[in-house]
C-alpha cells in the first residue's frame, strides 16, 4: 500500500503543483538561465498560490451553473414533452461551443463592465455542450427492457428517472462533466483580458509586454490543473464502475 501511494502519479503532480505555486519565485535563476534577456524573469505582481485558487474558484462556479443547466435541458429533452425541442438545445449549446469566449468577453464587457460575471457566462456557454451531449447519450443508453421493468413493478416516471435512468446514465454523463470542466480550466485564463485575477495573468501580461517566462509560468499551472482534474474524474468513474 505504501509504495502504491508514492508511485501515485496523482500524487506527483499534487506536490509540483502545490510546490511551483508557492516556491515559483526561488526559481528566479532557472528563468534567468532560460531567458537571460528578460529583466523581470519570474512573476511577481501577484502570488501564484492566490492566483491559482482564483482560477479554481471561478472554473468551479461555472462549472456548477453548466453542469445544472446542461443535466437539466439533456433531462428534459429526453422527456416525452421535451423531446421536439432537442434539436433545438442541441444547436444552441453547439452555437455556444462554437462562438468564441472573447467574443463572448467582447459583448459582455460593455455591459458588466470588468468583473467576473462576463467570464462566467463565457465559461459557461463554452461548457455545456459536452454536458448537454453526455446526458442526453447517457439516458438514451439505458436498455427499454429495463425501463419496461421499473414501469412493470409500479415505478412513476420520476422514479425511474431518479432510481433507474440516472444511475445508470451517471458514468456517461460525469465523462461529459468532465471534459466541461477540463475545457473551462483552460478557457478560464482568457478571464484575465476583463481584469478578473487567474492563472491567464501572467500569461495575458507575458503576451503583451513579450515576457515568454511569463507565459510559460502560467501555462504550466494551468496544466497542472487540467492534468489533475482529469486524474481526479478518472478515478471518480473507476470507482462508479465498480459493481
Amino acid at each position: 500500500m505504501p509504495r502504491r501511494i508514492i508511485t501515485d502519479p496523482l500524487l506527483w503532480c499534487l506536490l509540483l503543483l502545490l510546490g511551483l505555486m508557492f516556491g515559483m519565485p526561488r526559481l528566479g535563476g532557472m528563468f534567468a538561465w532560460l531567458f537571460p534577456a528578460l529583466d523581470r524573469p519570474v512573476y511577481l505582481q501577484d502570488s501564484f498560490a492566490a492566483l491559482a485558487w482564483a482560477h479554481l474558484q471561478l472554473v468551479l462556479l461555472s462549472s456548477i451553473i453548466a453542469v445544472f443547466i446542461g443535466v437539466g435541458a439533456g433531462i428534459g429533452v429526453t422527456r416525452p414533452a421535451g423531446f421536439e425541442f432537442r434539436s433545438l438545445v442541441e444547436t444552441v449549446v453547439a452555437v455556444g461551443q462554437t462562438f468564441p469566449p472573447v467574443a463572448v468577453l467582447a459583448v459582455a464587457v460593455p455591459v458588466m463592465g470588468f468583473s467576473e460575471q462576463p467570464a462566467i457566462i463565457a465559461l459557461v456557454l463554452y461548457g455545456l455542450l459536452p454536458i448537454v451531449q453526455g446526458t442526453i447519450t447517457g439516458i438514451e443508453s439505458v436498455p427499454d427492457s429495463i425501463r419496461e421493468t421499473a414501469t412493470g413493478s409500479g415505478m412513476t416516471r420520476r422514479q425511474i428517472l431518479t432510481r433507474v435512468e440516472l444511475p445508470l446514465a451517471a458514468p456517461v454523463i460525469i465523462t461529459g462533466i468532465r471534459t466541461s470542466v477540463i475545457i473551462n480550466i483552460g478557457t478560464a485564463a482568457i478571464a484575465s483580458s476583463v481584469g478578473t485575477k487567474t492563472l491567464g495573468t501572467p500569461i495575458i501580461i507575458g503576451l503583451s509586454g513579450f515576457n515568454t517566462a511569463y507565459v510559460l509560468q502560467g501555462a504550466i499551472l494551468v496544466a497542472l490543473l487540467a492534468i489533475i482534474s482529469d486524474m481526479l474524474f478518472e478515478r471518480a468513474l473507476t470507482a462508479l464502475r465498480r459493481p
